[in-house]
């Protein structure tokens, strides 16, 4: 079963890490002052989850690389490890073919404890990827439901400062 499990997300990744971008018409939704209240995404196992007001912190996985390094960080931890640090994790699976989606990469992504919450169409990822170094960790400070920071990293050691800084 790891065996599956590990060629299903190396095909997520290698989706993930598409080049293309379908920014160019769109507005930026990562923006410091702007509001994610109501942000309202679909996990791996296809339930509805909206942002919490209590959510201090959200993670994007926009690559391969970005992606390998939280998933391989948070299935160490707790189940509720995400939830305990008032974190939210997104991972963008747009850039893979629905094929690939259904038959690979969603059946693997069910095999994490951790809540991954996706988006799933390049049009509902645009304004997330807009303006963003896609090739990192972006991570948003949350207050109130507004993004007071973004952070841009690339290491594990960072994730866990960033997640944990009390």
């Amino acid at each position: 079963m790891k065996i599956i499990t590990a060629i299903t997300l190396a095909l997520l990744f290698v989706a993930c890490g598409s080049k293309e971008e379908s920014t160019q018409n769109v507005e930026a939704k990562l923006v410091i002052g702007k509001s994610l209240n109501g942000l309202t995404l679909q996990d791996q196992f296809e339930k509805v989850h909206t942002l919490k007001s209590t959510t201090a912190t959200v993670v994007f996985a926009f690559d391969k690389e970005s992606a390998h390094t939280c998933n391989d960080y948070f299935e160490t931890k707790e189940a509720t490890y995400l939830s305990d640090n008032n974190t939210e994790f997104i991972a963008d699976v747009s850039a893979a073919p629905s094929i690939i989606k259904s038959l690979f990469i969603l059946p693997g992504l069910k095999d994490f404890k951790h809540t991954v919450l996706l988006l799933n169409e390049k049009a509902v990822a645009a304004p997330f990827r807009k303006d963003m170094d896609v090739e990192k960790i972006i991570a948003l400070s949350v207050e109130d439901g507004k993004i007071t920071k973004i952070t841009a990293i690339s290491t594990q050691k960072e994730l866990i400062a960033l997640i944990e800084a009390k």
